[in-house]
């Protein structure tokens, strides 16, 4: 057979198909939309910080724009950023279109919806109150239901490809499918008291744990393996190299998923969780700097040879300083799970600034990169304007430098003076409020970093715009391939990964296997072993008004800035109290412990100020604590509590383990009036003035925090079984 002939024979076993590209510039313009609205209310409550007055409502408070900040950018930004980069190059990995354009448009619809509903219900007080999981329940079944159906349109778009070698990406995209609905359905635990409230199955510290165990993994499996997988298609792609070492990267896949799921307890270091899971967070963390450095010099050394284009290039650019600090924060996050360091970092603003590394730096830049590589591709055209790109690449490097440089200094000034004793053993700085003014010129300087940041996010969808304008969208690129029969198979005597590379099933157990073992293992103590838990005898159930007023205080976001957690330092029982200990909490449905003082810890707050005292600070914060940042919450003295689903949240407790007496939801509104009736005569007799002063919302905020901490006698009990 002839050369010409050999070859049009090879020519007619393509398959003739093409990618979808609509579904790539849907979630790439939501990307871009999404992130700009995310920062901008970042921004907005890093200026709250400065100037109390930006507080204009009760929907647009701090404690209630956190979480909307905190969700919108990672799962409205770098959500559809992982969709976006995963669409697009899944398809050209597998050789084939997405399995389906109707679950492609259902997932695309179906999210941004989910967004919406976020950006709604989280101003309005609905929360759970769960860092990184504040979506109240009904919106979490949407986030599962979606969730499944990209998993299925992913999976069937790998059944069916071409190209038999599973690439590296898609081992980090499967890793995250699999593990994120792991994380979601077992830190969505609840049971519903109305549309819009639920109560989480775990109290206490079973509930820290498992909040902890989603929260550092929401981080790990959302915010690094995904990103992972775009990094190790895009840099190679942006920079016509192959990746620097195949088998590193195998390495770096599985250890980073077996390692990862164990390191959440180490946000919990000090606290009342068991000292062995303590331990256990603290080891493979710092395990963890092993794999994450070898992911990222894997990505560095690829640039082997291009670094002439690399400083041309702003895509480069960019992946340079993304990968730059992947390696900062995943050096210091280990880092910080060492007691000893994090004994000065928790509860600062140095976690703050570590965590900001990692999201504007790792998932921003890297996120920016990929947009300019996609966008005029799809469009086939170039990109508008490299030098516009060069110039929002300098401002978002030095915005993610005048952002977080600034919180460290912060958190070290914070915990310096939290730690300061006089040579006659008195706290130095026994007012929280000297620590504020000390750090009010960093937050300020934070606040410049952010907003150079968001105006180079301003610059990038101009540039974004400009090209889409003068090109032309390619909604179905022309592809060919040979079909899957076609491709090579196994030989004897290859590598044994190349075995599972070709078989997305057992990929896909294997991945499971390896993440759930590491959460069986500090998940199934906690629940089952009881003496996980002491108990103490004196510890009760809050009263009914207590309840309405917690969920107050969650409503708000209150535990936003202030912690219910005293650890057992000499620093903090001083200036607090007693530390707190893990039977304390055993009917507290969510925990409220805490990851940053904004103000000072409330364990210990109750009967420590008259009635009178709360009242006049929630009116007015400057009136009871001078140089406070705190705003005030005037529409409590106006606002009345529903006590409509009162007795279903008691219904709903007793379900789960809480001893309120048999029939008792039949009778809370009437205990819930008297104590009203109680605390209201009270504030009468000091001043002040209001007929329906027992059914306002103050009322009840009052009566939970004058309860905090007084459960025990701090100078005889102790945290044992009872």
């Amino acid at each position: 057979m002839s050369k010409e002939t050999t070859i049009d024979v090879a020519a007619t076993a393509l398959e003739r198909f093409s990618y979808d590209n609509t579904s790539v510039k849907r979630f790439a313009y939501a990307t871009a939309f999404w992130g700009l609205i995310g920062m901008l209310v970042g921004l907005l409550a890093a200026l709250q910080m400065v100037w109390p007055a930006l507080n204009f409502t009760a929907e647009l408070t701090f404690g209630r724009i956190r979480p909307l900040h905190t969700n919108a950018v990672i799962f409205a930004f770098v959500g559809n950023g992982i969709f976006m980069g995963v669409y697009y190059s899944l398809q050209r990995l597998l050789k084939t279109r997405m399995y389906s354009d109707v679950l492609s448009n259902i997932h695309y619809y179906g999210w941004q919806a989910i967004i919406l509903a976020a950006a709604i219900s989280l101003p309005l007080g609905f929360t759970t109150s769960k860092e990184y999981a504040e979506l109240e329940w009904p919106i979490d079944i949407a986030i599962a239901v979606v969730w499944i159906v990209f998993g299925v349109n992913m999976f069937m778009t790998i059944m069916k490809r071409r190209e038999r070698h599973l690439y590296v990406a898609i081992w980090f995209y499967i890793a995250t499918w699999v593990t994120v609905t792991v994380l979601h359905v077992g830190n969505s635990l609840a049971v519903p008291v109305s549309l819009m409230q639920s109560y989480p199955v775990f109290a206490g510290v079973q509930d820290a744990l498992i909040q902890w165990w989603y929260g550092h993994n929401a981080v790990a499996f959302f915010l690094t393996t995904p990103y992972l997988g775009l990094m190790y298609y895009f840099l190679p792609k942006a920079a016509n190299r192959p990746v620097f070492s195949y088998r590193l990267s195998i390495i770096h896949f599985w250890a980073l998923i077996f390692i990862y799921i164990w390191a959440g307890p180490h946000h919990l270091l000090y606290t009342s969780l068991p000292e062995w899971a303590q331990s256990l967070g603290t080891v493979f963390s710092l395990m963890l700097i092993a794999p994450s450095w070898g992911g990222m010099l894997n990505g560095l050394f690829t640039l082997r040879g291009a670094w002439d284009k690399v400083r041309t290039d702003p895509v480069l650019k960019m992946f340079v300083v993304a990968l730059t600090a992947y390696g900062m924060a995943t050096l210091e996050g280990p880092l910080l799970s060492l007691k000893s360091v994090n004994a000065i970092s928790h509860y600062t603003d140095w976690t703050v600034g570590h965590v900001h590394i990692g999201t504007l730096g790792w998932n921003g830049m890297l996120t920016f990169g990929v947009l300019y590589y996609i966008m005029p591709r799809i469009f086939r055209t170039k990109l508008f304007s490299t030098k516009l790109a060069n110039v929002h690449f300098w401002l978002a490097t030095l915005g993610t430098l005048f952002y977080a440089v600034p919180l460290y200094w912060a958190g070290w000034t914070q915990s310096a003076m939290w730690k300061q004793f006089t040579p006659s053993g008195m706290l130095q700085y026994g007012n929280f409020l000297e620590t504020v003014d000390a750090i009010l010129p960093l937050y300020m300087l934070r606040a410049f970093g952010g907003t150079i940041y968001v105006a180079g996010v301003f610059i990038m969808i101009y540039n974004l715009i400009r090209t889409v304008r003068q090109g032309d969208f390619l909604a179905d690129e022309a592809a060919a391939a040979p079909p899957l029969s076609a491709s090579p198979g196994g030989h004897k005597g290859e590598y044994w990964h190349r075995w599972i590379e070709r078989r997305p099933v057992q990929l896909l157990v294997g991945s499971t296997v390896v993440v759930l073992i590491g959460g069986m293992a500090e998940i199934f103590p906690m629940v089952m072993v009881e003496d996980n838990v002491p108990t103490i005898a004196s510890v009760k159930p809050y009263s009914p008004l207590e309840l309405e007023g917690r969920d107050i205080y969650i409503a708000n976001g209150c535990n936003n800035c202030h912690s219910q957690m005293i650890r057992p330092f000499r620093s903090e029982t001083e200036r607090y109290g007693q530390y707190s200990m893990s039977g304390e909490f055993i009917y507290d449905r969510p925990h409220l412990w805490g990851s940053k003082r904004t103000g000072p810890d409330v364990h210990r707050v109750g009967g420590k100020y008259l009635d009178i005292w709360h009242y006049r600070h929630m009116e007015d914060p400057h009136s009871t604590s001078p140089g406070s940042i705190m705003p005030p919450y005037t529409w409590m003295l106006d606002r009345k509590y529903d006590t409509d689903n009162l007795p279903a949240k008691i219904r709903v407790l007793q379900s789960l383990g809480t001893p309120y007496p048999e029939g008792y939801a039949e009778v809370a509104i009437d205990d819930l009036r008297r104590q009203a009736e109680g605390i209201a005569a009270t504030l009468r007799e000091q001043g002040v003035e209001d007929d329906e002063l027992a059914e306002r919302q103050i009322v009840a905020l009052i009566a939970y925090l004058q309860r905090l901490g007084t459960d025990i006698n701090v100078e005889k009990e102790s945290n044992t079984k009872k």
